[in-house]
């Protein structure tokens, strides 16, 4: 039977590595982005005998319209829901924008929710489904300077611990994903000396991969995992 997931940030460095682990898998995968449409086309043109497997969707999550936008090209039952989509701010909260702090509470909290509000309908009624969230270690200890980043997702952690409980009668399983210091995009403002640093903090002495992040979510999205729902792993090197 075929498998369809849905992925949210597809293009960013862990959502790619998360299709391709999820296309050894075996699934369908709607393949969602933004902005960046040559990473997903690269995407498409790497994984050439399996393109067919490969929906791309644009949308922009920052806006109600998005989410329908989003919605109104699925065809099929989504059996994985992945919600990888974010954006991140470093300053001062006394710095931020109104407009900057709208966008981050819209593409963490409420596009997140809206978008599992009308994918879980079709879970529900054949009592199957996997909703895994791609959250942050701040969302657990917190960061200075990363205030409203810290706050949405440890948002995102209790929304899937409280999801899991309203979901687990209809054998729908909710878990997130904490990732720590990850090889990505996002720490390439780092310079050398500040990414050492950041090494020696982390008890197993390096920075993590995409790869594992992706990893986990395949076990969390795998029967190997039936019995786990309504948890937050951490994916950190021991950091916390």
């Amino acid at each position: 039977m075929e498998k369809y997931a849905l992925i949210t940030g597809a293009s960013g460095g862990i959502g790619t590595a998360i299709v391709e682990k999820l296309i050894e898998d075996g699934y369908h995968i709607y393949v969602h982005y933004h902005q960046n449409e040559r990473a997903i086309n690269e995407l498409i043109k790497a994984y050439e005998p399996y393109k067919k497997m490969l929906l791309p969707i644009q949308a922009d999550l920052t806006n109600h319209n998005g989410v329908q936008k989003l919605i109104n090209q699925i065809t099929m039952p989504i059996d994985l829901l992945v919600l990888n989509s974010g954006i991140s701010y470093y300053g001062l909260v006394t710095d931020m924008s109104d407009e900057e702090i709208e966008q981050m509470i819209a593409l963490h909290i409420s596009s997140p929710f809206r978008l599992t509000q009308k994918l879980i309908p079709a879970m529900v009624k054949k009592r199957e489904g996997n909703i895994i969230v791609i959250s942050s270690i701040w969302g657990i200890v917190g960061a200075s300077c990363e205030v409203l980043y810290s706050m949405v997702k440890g948002g995102q952690n209790s929304f899937v611990k409280a999801l899991a409980k309203e979901l687990a009668p209809s054998n729908i399983r909710v878990n997130a994903i904490a990732p720590g210091a990850i090889k990505t995009r996002m720490l390439s403002n780092f310079t050398e000396e500040e990414l050492k640093a950041l090494e020696d903090e982390i008890p197993l002495g390096r920075l993590g991969n995409p790869n594992e992040v992706a990893q986990t979510v395949s076990f969390l999205a795998s029967k190997n995992s039936s019995y786990i729902t309504g948890q937050v792993i951490s994916v950190n090197g021991g950091w916390s």
